[in-house]
């Protein structure tokens, strides 16, 4: 047997270990952050999907918490940097430093050299600094007058962003929003929800506050990446991607209310991100195929910042949430 082939087959028969894992650092973030599963679930999703993530949702929502938490669970480096407007590109790529004795120039890595990096608030930076992301989270690597440099192979922007307040902030392009593979809104938690954060709150404050040991490490997230893509996907489940993917782009062919409220649909780049992102969400969940409710289910996050609504929809009160669901009605399930 081929080497290469046989040393593939053992990662994919290790990959019950990582799979335990990764289940077990879904129910520890779960422990200590009360009523986002569904947050905690995707963030898990893009890492095994090798994406990137923004999150936004009213101040005091574990935003920020529940992204620490997942880097705290793995061995990885880690960096948070806060967007400020006053912030420069040099501050997340690095520069360029002349060194006397040898007379010449070399580059000092900046933060976004790290494995996991928590880009807090970053609608409060200029496009400029939001741009800089645009190679890293595309290619992987960072381009410094005519040399670029390779990131790590996991390699993660988690980012934030808050929705309320318009003063010093700035709006992300198209072209950087869709670089993220998912967009998750964050909500309230429900009564019951509440008051398990109080009991958990007051149970923190009687002991030691200990941080979240890690679970696993980036080897074993690389192979629980090609674990992933071995998971079977049949042939009618790509075209109902595709179709629910062209249906934004030619909503007429599909539904006339449809058409009023969607300007512009996704890219390509939508399509490849869902197929990726079910299959490790069925991973994840330890199903052996992708199902419509896989595809579903990441529907939202993954076409919502991808699709750009009409005027008449903006007017007429619709949310991307009910443009979403309404692509999900008319488009027919395999």
């Amino acid at each position: 047997m081929n080497t290469k082939v046989a040393k593939f087959d053992d990662n994919l028969r290790a990959s019950g270990n990582e799979q335990q894992s990764l289940v077990k650092l879904k129910k520890i973030i779960e422990s200590q952050i009360i009523g986002q599963k569904n947050l905690i679930e995707n963030l898990l999703v893009s890492l095994l999907a090798d994406g990137h993530v923004l999150i936004e949702g009213m101040p005091g929502l574990a935003k920020t918490t529940a992204a620490k938490a997942l880097t705290q669970g793995i061995e990885a480096d880690f960096h948070r940097i806060q967007f400020t407007p006053d912030l420069l590109p040099s501050d997340l790529i690095g520069t360029e430093i002349y060194t006397h004795e040898k007379s010449n120039f070399t580059f000092r890595k900046g933060p976004i050299f790290n494995n996991i990096i928590l880009a807090d608030e970053i609608n409060r930076a200029p496009a400029k600094v939001q741009s800089a992301l645009l190679e890293a989270m595309e290619e992987k690597q960072v381009t410094v007058g005519h040399q670029s440099y390779k990131l790590p192979e996991l390699y993660m922007v988690l980012a934030t962003q808050n929705p309320i307040e318009q003063e010093g902030t700035y709006n992300l392009p198209e072209a950087q929003l869709d670089r993220f593979l998912m967009y998750i809104v964050v909500g309230y938690p429900t009564p019951d929800e509440e008051l398990q954060i109080i009991d958990l709150e007051e149970n923190q404050h009687t002991r030691v506050r200990a941080s979240l040991p890690p679970v696993t490490t980036q080897e074993e997230i690389l192979i629980a990446r090609r674990a992933v893509s071995t998971i079977h996907m049949n042939s009618k489940l790509k075209d109902y991607i595709v179709s629910l993917v062209t249906a934004t782009r030619e909503p007429k062919k599909y539904d006339e209310e449809l058409a009023n409220w969607i300007a512009y649909g996704a890219s390509p780049r939508a399509t490849l991100a869902m197929i990726r992102s079910t299959k490790a969400l069925a991973w994840l969940r330890e199903d052996t195929y992708v199902t419509p409710h896989h595809v579903q289910s990441l529907a939202l996050p993954i076409l919502c910042h991808r699709i750009i609504p009409s005027s008449k929809s903006e007017m007429e009160g619709v949310s991307i949430e009910m443009i979403i669901k309404r692509l999900l009605e008319v488009v027919a399930i395999p």
